[in-house]
């Protein structure tokens, strides 16, 4: 009985000790003011993504008087994008760098800048609707709880694939790396004769060594990264689309930092989602040469085939809308790319 009396007493004690309560102490006290940020990315560790985000841990460390702590969890070592939104709103995680599959879980809306294949014609294009959408995405994310922290693209992600790939009839033979979680675009692929295997970011390699697909899209810079060419060594150089990103934390967590720091706190993550976009989009440029260099073959599309791949793709359209992304967004979207091409982004 004493035995036992004294194995409930350490339990008890260890309760306690794990929830604060004996945290009677200096140092107890201050642990318990320190606002810990748990940050989930499926970004490589060592990339600029990491090192970009590990800068802003610091900046963000000092500017609070060591008040925040940012911890990074790089590598999907969180799981998928669906996953780490969902530890997101169970607080086991508090941030994420993250794709539009991720953020779209959170808002749809934001799918409006990325799910539409072949919409923007470069990349300035792109940028100029972008800024003009980012007041009602960041509004609609904080009203789900989510406070943006920088947004960023990695440029146009290409098609890879293990035999030559030219033409959208060529695309219909193949077996389509799609993220998992998305049945809306499995769906719609389906509908226009793709065969999509739905499969998260992590397991594109093994799915391209086992033969569970043969193509996957991506950007040059996560196919170098994750060595995608030693498996599919052909790439398309078609803007199909540019992958968008977002830095974001969950709003209650936000809130919990004195105000008078947020602002420090935002400056240090502009500055880090400035870095990261410069370099990757010139890091993708860098990726293809890099990747040329072990063999890697670009194709290069005439006009003719560029139309042909546009042609298809805005037969998408219809599904896209109202089911990948919102009406209204994709309406608007619509209209901004218009009247980008009408003023040539002079308003």
């Amino acid at each position: 009985m004493k035995h036992h009396n004294s194995k409930i007493w350490r339990v008890a004690l260890a309760a306690l000790a794990v929830s604060g309560m004996l945290g009677t102490t200096t140092g107890s006290r201050a642990a318990d003011k320190v606002i810990r940020i748990n940050l989930g990315t499926l970004a490589p560790r060592g990339s600029v993504y990491h090192q970009s985000l590990q800068a802003m841990a610091e900046q963000w460390s000092k500017a609070s008087g060591g008040g925040v702590k940012l911890v990074i969890y790089p590598d999907g070592t969180q799981g998928g994008e669906a996953d780490m939104v969902r530890l997101m709103n169970i607080d086991t995680l508090q941030a994420g760098l993250i794709t539009v599959v991720g953020l779209s879980k959170i808002e749809p809306g934001v799918a409006g800048l990325q799910s539409a294949p072949m919409l923007f014609h470069d990349l300035a294009e792109f940028d100029w609707v972008k800024e003009k959408l980012r007041p009602m995405l960041e509004k609609r994310l904080e009203d789900k709880g989510y406070v943006v922290l920088f947004w960023l693209d990695t440029g146009w992600v290409r098609y890879f694939s293990k035999t030559p790939l030219l033409t959208p009839e060529d695309l219909k033979t193949k077996k389509i790396f799609a993220w998992a979680g998305s049945l809306d675009q499995l769906d719609i692929m389906k509908k226009a004769g793709y065969t999509p295997v739905p499969l998260e970011t992590s397991d594109i390699l093994p799915g391209l060594k086992t033969g569970l697909i043969d193509t996957a899209v991506a950007p040059p810079i996560y196919a170098l990264a994750g060595q995608l060419d030693t498996s599919a060594p052909h790439m398309l150089n078609l803007n199909w689309g540019a992958l968008v990103g977002a830095g974001v934390v969950k709003k209650s967590t936000w809130e919990k930092i004195p105000a008078d720091t947020r602002a420090a706190l935002l400056s240090a993550a502009a500055n880090a989602g400035r870095q990261i976009q410069a370099h990757s989009r010139k890091e993708g440029d860098d990726a293809v040469v890099a990747m040329k260099k072990r063999g890697l073959i670009v194709h290069e599309v005439t006009p003719e085939i560029e139309a042909r791949w546009r042609a298809e793709a805005e037969k998408l359209y219809p599904d896209i809308r109202g089911r990948m992304v919102p009406a209204d967004v994709f309406d608007e979207v619509q209209r901004l790319v218009k009247e980008y091409r009408a003023t040539g982004g002079k308003q």
